[in-house]
């Protein structure tokens, strides 16, 4: 792998089968008696917030303090970042830290980026502003590989706000690396302008596409980001672009529904579909814990496939 992730792109196809084989077996060791892996020992991690964040926040730090690192909680409010300090300044003083490695949320899409050209540790992206969230895409990879086996061939279809959304772009990525066939849908007006240049299907047609779907991912309308009317109302949005239980009825048996979260109850996706035996939402949940840990591990204790012979000691 290289040093740093900031892209889905970063990650070729052995790069993400290494992390996913990681992630399970992980996975298999925390669901086990041993909760705590002493991998990165002495190793600090920064978790470096410019944006509000519960479930990725959270979940990095378990996934860091899991693999026994140091972990240091970074929040832009209440810190000299809202009295002006630029992100090059703030990444200065993480690196008299001594970081090893920082983990960015950032409203400003590149930030990551930037970042990586001024600190020596490894940078990890936990979402840039519309531009992409490549551990969300992982974690998604982990969760889909889990319930239904091989990605290859498999049919993804990716529902609702494209335009803005980082998890989108990155999933499109990553699932087209690992042989899987994406399908974005929505509406015109919420797709991104360069959409032909993504690796995937495009389709407005929801009821179209549901029954050739393995998976079904669901993205929340990001009404934080939007500037203009995207849509007319949101119940029209809803009765187009939702899914609901008679929605859900014209799926394969096998098929799987997923959303990154926050959900939007009633919106993009009814009660009865989030809280049934179709969904995985609570899953990506946990295994997102165990795909940041293959990420931390493979980026700050090792490049091969030895976790096993850690977590056997």
């Amino acid at each position: 792998m290289k040093r740093h992730l900031i892209s889905a792109a970063d990650l070729s196809r052995d790069d993400a089968l290494l992390v996913l084989d990681t992630a399970e077996e992980l996975a298999r060791a925390t669901e086990q008696s041993v909760r705590k892996l002493p991998t990165l020992r002495g190793r600090t991690v920064v978790n470096l917030f410019f944006e509000d964040s519960t479930r990725t926040r959270i979940s990095f730090e378990a996934a860091a303090k899991r693999l026994s690192a140091d972990v240091i909680n970074f929040s832009a409010k209440g810190s000299s970042v809202s009295k002006g300090e630029s992100l090059k300044d703030t990444a200065l003083t993480l690196e008299a830290m001594g970081a090893d490695g920082v983990v960015i949320r950032h409203g400003a899409s590149g930030a990551p980026h930037r970042l990586a050209n001024w600190v020596q540790g490894s940078v990890v992206n936990a979402g840039d502003g519309t531009h992409e969230h490549p551990t969300q895409a992982l974690l998604d990879a982990f969760t889909m590989r889990r319930r239904l086996g091989s990605l290859e061939g498999r049919k993804v279809t990716i529902v609702g706000d494209i335009l803005h959304s980082r998890v989108a772009r990155s999933n499109t990525l990553l699932l087209n690396t690992l042989g899987a066939e994406v399908t974005l849908v929505a509406p015109p007006t919420l797709l991104p302008v360069a959409i032909d240049t993504w690796p995937g299907e495009v389709s407005y047609d929801l009821d179209a596409v549901l029954p050739k779907s393995d998976v079904v991912m669901m993205l929340r309308v990001q009404h934080e980001r939007m500037n203009a009317s995207y849509f007319p109302t949101v119940r029209e949005y809803s009765r187009r672009y939702g899914l609901d239980a008679e929605r859900m009825a014209r799926m394969a048996d096998h098929a799987i529904v997923m959303h990154p979260g926050p959900m939007n109850r009633g919106v993009e996706i009814a009660a009865e579909v989030a809280d049934s035996v179709r969904s995985t939402i609570v899953e990506q949940v946990a295994n997102g814990v165990s795909a940041r840990m293959a990420v931390l591990y493979l980026l700050l204790g090792g490049s091969e496939s030895a976790i096993g012979k850690e977590v056997s000691e």
